[in-house]
C-alpha cells in the first residue's frame, strides 16, 4: 500500500497541506474499516481494510512526520522521539484491546469500532498548526508555456513530476541520503519480523496464549519511556554530529538482540529479550525520521521521505513471504527467522556505520583541500624586483586579483 501512497502523500501534501492530508487520510481509513465490518469475502476485506484504510493510515502518518518537520529546529531530535510515543502507546494497548473486542462483540464489531478510533485522525489534524511547505509554493507557479509538440510536452511534465515529488535527483545527488535509504530498506527487511513472529515462537514453545500477546505490550510500553530518553540523549549539542552513528548502532544492536530468541524460548528469556530489545527499537524509532532530516534539507524532506516510503514498502512486502518460505523449509523452525532476521540488521548498521565514517572522513579531506587551495590563492602581495639606472634594485608590486575562492 506503501508503494502507491507514499508519492500521492507528497502530492497532496504540496497541493492541499499537511492538515487536510491527515484528516482525508483519518476518514479513509475509518471508511475502510466500517466498510470492511460488511464485507463478506475475503478479496472484499482486502480492498476495504486493507488498501482504503491502509490509504488513509499512510496518509495520515506521514504528513504528520513532514509537518514535524517544519514545526521544530532546536529540539527536532525529543520532537521526533515523543511523537513516536504514539506508536509505542498503539503496541502497548492495541493487542490486549483487540483480544477484548474479539472476545465480546466478533471481528465485525472490532473493525466498526477501529472504524471510530481511527475517525480521532480527522481531530489531530485539525488542531494542526497549518504551515506553508516549499512543495505548496512550487505548485502556485506559473504553468510552463505549452510545447509545439503534445507528446513531448506530456512526458516532460510525467518526468518534472516524478522528480519534484519522489526526490530521484536527491538520490542522485546526495550521497548521504543514498547510504540512508540503502540501509534502511535493507534493515527493514529483518525488522518487522519479531513483531509478526514473537507470539507464534512463544506459543509453539508451550507459552500461553495470553502470556505470549503480553510480550508485544512490553515491548510497547518499555518504549513510552524509553524514546523520550533517546530523543533527550540525541538532542544533545554534542552528540547533534554523531546521530547518524547512534542510529547505526541501535540498528546493530537491535540484530544482535534477536539472537536471544534463537538460543532459547523460556517464556523469561523472552521477557527479558523484550527488555532488551525495546532499548535498540526505541533508538531505531526515536531517530529513524531524524537522521533523514539530518541529510536532506527541510524543503527536500517531503521528497525524500516520499521515495524513502516507497523503497521501504517493497521490503515490507518481501520481509514476511520470505520469513515463511524459510518456516516452511525448515519444518517450522522459528530459530532460523531470528537469525535471518539478525543478518539484515546487522549489516546494514555496519553498513550504514561505515558508510557515514567514510562520507564524513572525504568531506573533511575536501574542506581541507579547499581551505588550502583558497590559502594559497589568496597570498599578500609578491614583491618583484626590476632593474633600474645604475643596476640599481627596486621592488616593483605585483598585483593579484582572486577571481575564485
Amino acid at each position: 500500500m506503501e508503494v502507491t501512497s507514499g508519492p500521492l502523500c507528497s502530492i497532496l501534501v504540496g497541493r492541499i497541506g499537511c492538515r487536510a492530508t491527515v484528516m482525508l487520510g483519518g476518514v479513509l481509513a475509518s471508511l475502510g474499516m466500517v466498510a470492511g465490518s460488511f464485507c463478506r469475502t475475503l478479496s472484499q476485506l482486502y480492498i476495504a481494510a486493507g488498501f482504503i484504510s491502509g490509504l488513509g493510515l499512510c496518509f495520515s502518518f506521514q504528513s504528520t512526520i513532514i509537518m514535524l518537520s517544519f514545526y521544530f529546529v532546536r529540539r527536532r531530535a525529543l520532537a521526533n522521539a515523543l511523537a513516536s510515543v504514539g506508536v509505542s502507546l498503539g503496541i502497548t494497548l492495541w493487542p490486549l484491546l483487540a483480544r477484548y473486542l474479539l472476545e465480546h462483540l466478533g471481528w465485525r464489531g472490532t473493525f466498526f469500532i477501529f472504524g471510530g478510533v481511527f475517525l480521532h485522525c480527522c481531530v489531530c489534524g485539525a488542531i494542526l498548526r497549518p504551515v506553508s511547505t516549499g512543495a505548496a509554493a512550487e505548485t502556485r507557479e506559473r504553468p510552463p508555456p505549452p510545447s509545439k509538440t503534445p507528446r513531448r510536452s506530456c512526458l516532460a511534465a510525467f518526468g518534472r513530476a516524478l522528480q519534484r515529488h519522489l526526490g530521484f535527483d536527491i538520490l542522485w545527488h546526495n550521497a548521504a541520503y543514498r547510504v540512508f535509504t540503502a540501509g534502511v530498506v535493507w534493515m527493514i527487511l529483518g525488522f518487522p519480523l519479531p513483531h509478526v513472529f514473537l507470539v507464534p515462537y512463544a506459543m509453539r514453545h508451550g507459552v500461553d496464549e495470553h502470556r505470549a500477546a503480553l510480550l508485544i505490550s512490553i515491548i510497547g510500553f518499555s518504549n513510552i519511556f524509553l524514546r523520550p530518553m533517546t530523543g533527550l540523549l540525541a538532542g544533545r549539542k554534542d552528540l547533534a554530529g554523531h546521530r547518524m552513528y547512534l542510529f547505526s548502532l541501535a540498528v546493530l544492536l537491535n540484530g544482535l538482540t534477536n539472537l536471544v530468541c534463537a538460543a532459547s524460548a523460556d517464556f523469561r528469556v523472552l521477557v527479558g529479550y523484550c527488555l532488551v530489545y525495546s532499548v535498540s527499537m526505541s533508538g531505531i524509532g526515536a531517530l529513524l525520521f531524524q537522521v533523514l532530516m539530518d541529510v536532506v534539507s527541510v524543503d527536500q524532506f517531503s521528497r525524500a521521505l516520499g521515495l524513502c516510503t516507497i523503497l521501504e514498502s517493497i521490503s515490507i512486502l518481501i520481509s514476511p513471504p520470505l520469513a515463511g518460505l524459510l518456516l516452511d523449509i525448515t519444518n517450522n523452525n522459528f530459530s532460523y527467522v531470528f537469525c535471518m532476521s539478525s543478518f539484515f540488521l546487522i549489516s546494514a548498521g555496519l553498513f550504514m556505520g561505515g558508510s557515514f565514517y567514510a562520507l564524513q572522513k572525504k568531506e573533511k579531506q575536501g574542506g581541507q583541500a579547499e581551505a588550502e587551495a583558497a590559502t594559497s590563492e589568496a597570498a599578500p602581495e609578491q614583491a618583484l624586483t626590476a632593474e633600474g639606472p645604475g643596476s640599481e634594485k627596486r621592488p616593483c608590486p605585483e598585483v593579484m586579483y582572486v577571481t575564485s575562492v
